[in-house]
């Protein structure tokens, strides 16, 4: 069967990771198996023999759909629940593990970023000639301008990849600028049926735009008068012009299936590439149970640099994905353009908004203005939703919608079939001030939720309100710039709070680069347009753009490793202004802090030449890995099957040798002596010299008098290249009330280079798991709840709030107390809850919520006493999809409702 209205949106599109829906042919899902190759007994030839007879001896009607033996040692294939706990009892079977499914997450860059600057170390004609980047994603569409091959050179010897055929792609679609296509669906057609070839291609050709879009935004060749219908007019190109392309296509109409994602991974590795990226992610999974990070730990092992998207939850506390310390995980910022789309109201007042709109515009004479809600007699009527609006009612009028639920060019779409003649879209209070363009089909502005309140006044007070919409069309020179993306994911790293993540921010926000001829720039069947290149915002297209400048850095220096590349882009990144004030949070008009942009926004031309590096190895991960106590198993899967993890050795997380700091401090008000409780922790770090002789003297900013910090020793002197030192650092803090952070600084400073590292603490509560109470005050209860599931849907939230995740096979539930579902609660008591998916078996489900109690602390801002958090979870059935709805709702005013749906609806 295939999976119903799943549209892969690059513009805030919420990332999922969810359970593979059950094939109802037996029950039968797909499994990873994890095998440990060094116990392979002898009677077998090889691991694949070894593997086959694995298989066949728990059922004999499966095939295997992949050997891995890069990024693993193992296979997939599709069996029962039973069959699985067979095979898992097995000599040999260090695991077997469910498949998740996995979602996607893009002219003005390089010059935003300095690489047009005649001074800088690689010229377009040399940068990037041998280095290779793999891009896995949705395939790629080989008549893009921006993959022109003239003027490269042979492609590399080191190249051991192919172009692959199929559907409306040959051989000549590569060629020296696309050395290679490959595509992956035996996983999404194990659990789907066979591709519909009349709806998307088997094969590497690219279908969305989404894969097109985020290659050719990492090594796009060079295109004069490169525009959106004559928006972003100028020259377009990647980040790594003269670098080569590999595609692998893993993602289709259904998503990105984990069995794929791992067979990509594995040809990448054994076909050469030097970077690495993945647009895509998921909600939170142990590091052995994501194949996205045992994957890259491989690959990152075979010194491949892998870059990922932090993800498009934001700005919600918590939300961010592929958060492995091996990983480069990347937040988006704005760059200095914009595409100004204004309204004149009745009444004169004049407000800003954005739009991509290029069609016939508005006479410019003021018409009708309604508001959608005043329109409809359903619940949805303000939100635009297909079916919302009655034919007639809005006939030549301008309609003004809210953002959420269905995709904001569908919305304009929905006003256009009702007969309307333009739409107002506005923000409500879940986006903001956050404005992002759309090519829409209708004369549109998306505006803020401020200046939406201000209409809506307006529409309420005038007996006859009016309104025109008018283009502004690209306008340069936007500040401040950078800031924070509202919809880029956020810190602190909920799965390992001593490492900081994101690592650092890049453009992402209305991005232009190479588009499909398969599909318009909306990405709806009903857009008859087609366009060369597409402008896109997503933590999606910020990921490419690291790519890019990692391909860029591997070029001038090869000898580097990914760590290394890594160190230079993070401490090299700026996080202030030029006037010195900080980045500012587009979500909420303040600076941002190193949760939002990590270390900052990355400056590849100061990135050339960091002076010192945080270099680290395989070995150092597996070491990290050690420390958060995972079993000998779970290791195994990372090391090869090799035991790793000394028996009585003690291994630390604050030693990983990264490029910033994480300081999670367990001394929040209430526990042990109260406020005179302090905390001593110590993080110790190895810089090595990639720069000439020099003298480093250390400054550092505690960013709180709570907190004393000593670095020893406090100069170091470089004479060697590849000379390594090494310093510790001693943090001693005093108790803050649960739910403080703060933000800091350490930086060496030399004759010539500075390397700067960002530090974050923050005080949490800890949970007494056997009282239910959280230390300070604070008290909790599950209640649980009884819901029906018609047919096994994941139900997926976009935008803002909390998540729930599948546990195990038959509940869900909101939880305080797995190490990685943790609340922080701020002064004003703000709940954080990770981003979680849910995935219901069909059938009765156990849903608990979780309720947080608070006891009044008598200081401005607390709750009053008694009152809840979290206190609701209404359930519906939808009257025309077989869902249920679930709707957790807050009950204080620093607390948004939000929803639950399924499909591709935005929130």
């Amino acid at each position: 069967m295939k999976p119903r209205n799943l549209v892969l949106m690059a513009v805030i599109v919420t990332v999922c990771h969810c359970y593979a829906a059950a094939d109802p042919k037996h029950h039968q899902k797909t499994y990873i198996v994890h095998m440990d190759k060094a116990v392979k007994p002898s009677v077998f030839s090889d691991h694949l023999e070894w593997y086959a007879t694995s298989m066949r001896s728990i059922s004999e009607s499966t095939n295997m759909l992949y050997a891995y033996d890069k990024v693993m040692h193992g296979f997939s294939t599709r069996l029962t629940v039973e069959e699985a706990g067979l095979l898992e009892k097995q000599p040999g079977i260090i695991s077997v593990q469910e498949e998740v499914i996995y979602e996607l997450h893009t002219t003005r860059s390089p010059e935003f970023l300095g690489l047009e600057r005649s001074d800088i170390t690689l010229s377009e004609s040399e940068s990037g000639g041998d280095v290779i980047i793999g891009v896995m994603d949705t395939g790629v569409w080989p008549g893009s301008k921006s993959l022109d091959d003239t003027g490269f050179g042979p492609v590399p010897s080191s190249w051991k990849g192919e172009c692959e055929t199929g559907t409306g792609f040959t051989v000549t679609s590569c060629n020296k600028k696309l050395i290679g296509a490959r595509y992956f669906s035996r996983a999404y057609e194990a659990a789907y049926g066979s591709i519909d070839e009349s709806v998307e291609s088997k094969s590497p050709m690219d279908d969305d735009g989404h894969g097109t879009h985020t290659a050719t935004t990492a090594a796009g060749s060079a295109v004069t008068g490169a525009s959106l219908f004559g928006f972003a007019k100028g020259k377009a190109r990647g980040m790594a012009p003269r670098a080569r392309l590999a595609v692998y296509k893993a993602c289709w109409l259904g998503g990105c299936f984990g069995s794929d994602i791992l067979a990509a991974m594995e040809k990448a590795i054994t076909d050469g590439v030097h970077v690495l990226s993945l647009s895509i992610g998921g909600s939170l999974a142990d590091y052995p149970n994501d194949v996205v990070a045992y994957g890259a730990f491989k690959a990152v092992s075979h010194g491949i640099f892998i870059s990922c998207s932090a993800g498009n939850g934001g700005p919600t506390p918590f939300s961010l994905s592929n958060v492995a310390p091996w990983i480069a995980t990347v937040g988006a910022g704005t760059l200095d353009r914009d595409f100004p789309a204004y309204v004149t109201l009745g009444n004169g007042k004049k407000l800003s908004g954005v739009s991509l709109y290029s069609g016939k515009p508005l006479s410019g004479s003021m018409i009708p203005l309604v508001f959608a809600g005043n329109m409809s007699n359903k619940t949805t009527g303000n939100l635009c939703v297909p079916g919302s609006l009655p034919h007639g009612r809005v006939t030549g009028k301008i309609v003004m919608c809210e953002r959420g639920l269905n995709s904001r060019v569908q919305k304009g779409m929905v006003v256009k079939a009702a007969g309307g003649a333009g739409m107002i879209l506005a923000n409500t209070d879940s986006f903001g001030e956050e404005l992002v363009a759309d090519t829409h089909l209708i004369p549109s502005t998306a505006i803020g939720q401020r200046a939406g309140d201000e209409i809506k006044s307006y529409i309420v007070s005038d007996h006859n309100p009016t309104a025109t919409i008018t283009s502004g069309g690209t306008k340069l020179g936007i500040q401040p710039s950078p800031v924070v993306a509202a919809f880029s994911s956020r810190g602190p790293n909920p799965l390992t709070p001593e490492i900081l993540k994101p690592d650092f921010i890049a453009p992402g926000v209305n991005i232009l680069a190479g588009w499909t001829n398969k599909i318009g720039p909306t990405g709806l069947t009903e857009d008859p347009r087609r366009a060369e290149f597409n402008i896109v915002s997503g933590t999606s297209m910020s990921c490419p753009h690291i790519s890019g400048l990692a391909a860029l850095l591997k070029q001038a220096h090869p000898e580097w490793s990914p760590a290394a590349i890594k160190s230079a882009l993070m401490t090299t990144a700026y996080s202030t202004y030029k006037n010195g004030e900080g980045l500012q949070d587009v979500s909420t008009g303040r600076p941002s802090t190193p949760f939002d942009h990590g270390a900052g926004h990355v400056d590849p031309v100061s990135a050339l030449d960091p002076g010192l590096v945080y270099d680290t190895s395989a070995d150092d991960y597996l070491s990290f890995l050690c420390a958060l106590n995972y079993s000998s198993t779970a290791v195994k899967m990372f090391a090869g099957g090799r035991s790793t993890c000394t028996e009585g050795k003690k291994y630390r997380v604050e030693d990983l040798n990264y490029p910033s700091f994480s300081v999670p401090l367990m001394t929040a008000s209430g526990v042990g002596g109260g406020s005179n409780v302090s905390n001593t922790i110590k993080y110790t770090r190895i810089l090595t010299n990639v720069g000439p002789p020099e003298t480093y003297k250390v400054s550092i900013w505690s960013g709180t008098r709570a907190v004393k910090i000593k670095v020893e020793p406090e100069e170091l002197t470089f004479v060697e290249k590849n000379e390594k030192k090494v310093y510790t650092v001693t943090f001693t803090a005093s108790s803050m009330d649960s739910g403080t952070t703060s933000f800091g600084r350490l930086v060496w400073s030399g004759g010539k280079h500075v390397v700067s590292s960002p530090i974050a603490f923050s005080w949490n509560a800890t949970i007494n798991k056997e009282d239910k109470s959280i230390k300070g005050g604070i008290q909790y209860s599950l209640t649980t709840y009884q819901i029906h599931v018609k047919e096994s849907i994941c139900f997926q939230r976009r935008g803002e709030g909390p998540y729930a995740r599948k546990e195990d096979q038959n509940s869900l539930r909101f939880s305080l107390v797995s190490r990685y579902l943790f609340v922080i609660l701020c002064k004003e008591f703000p709940l954080a809850i990770p981003r979680m998916i849910l995935c219901p078996p069909k059938g009765l489900v156990s849903v608990m919520l979780l309720s947080l109690v608070t006891k009044s602390s008598g200081k401005k801002g607390s709750t009053p006493t008694g009152s809840t958090l979290g206190s609701q979870l209404e359930m519906t059935e939808g009257s025309n999809e077989d869902f249920v709805h679930i709707r957790p709702c807050f009950k204080t005013s620093n607390q948004r409702s939000t929803s639950w749906t399924n499909g591709p609806y935005e929130y």
